[in-house]
């Protein structure tokens, strides 16, 4: 079970830098498109065509407001909830496959203070 729940945690922490990255990719997008961007830039192709896939479809069902594109905040939006929702329950699950460290029964602190009564 130890391999299964390390298996999942190495998904979930992939996952997490993933959707992360593409947060991050969608906001340099956002800032870049504020400076009308040069269109044959190697930067701006590159974030146009690791964006779109997840940023056209958004753009299909939700109109702009005036001048401004939402959709870049709608993907966030969603790629937060997937961050929070979907991560944090393969984390969850892989915590709950790990055994429980082992316990030794019973107190093991040491009370010093009654050591030292003769002193007194």
């Amino acid at each position: 079970m130890i391999i299964i729940a390390n298996f999942l945690a190495g998904i979930a922490y992939i996952l997490d830098a993933l959707l992360f990255m593409m947060i991050i990719l969608i906001i340099a997008r956002a800032i870049i498109s504020w400076v009308n961007p040069d269109p044959y830039n190697p930067i701006v192709r590159f974030l146009n065509s690791s964006t779109d896939p997840l940023l056209r479809p958004l753009q299909r069902y939700i109109p702009p407001l005036g001048a401004i594109d939402v959709s870049p905040i709608v993907a966030i939006l969603l790629l937060g909830f997937l961050r929070i929702f979907l991560v944090d329950t393969i984390r969850y699950y892989a915590r709950a496959l790990r055994p429980l460290p082992f316990q030794i029964p019973g107190n093991l602190t040491l009370d010093t203070s009654a050591m030292f009564t003769w002193l007194c």
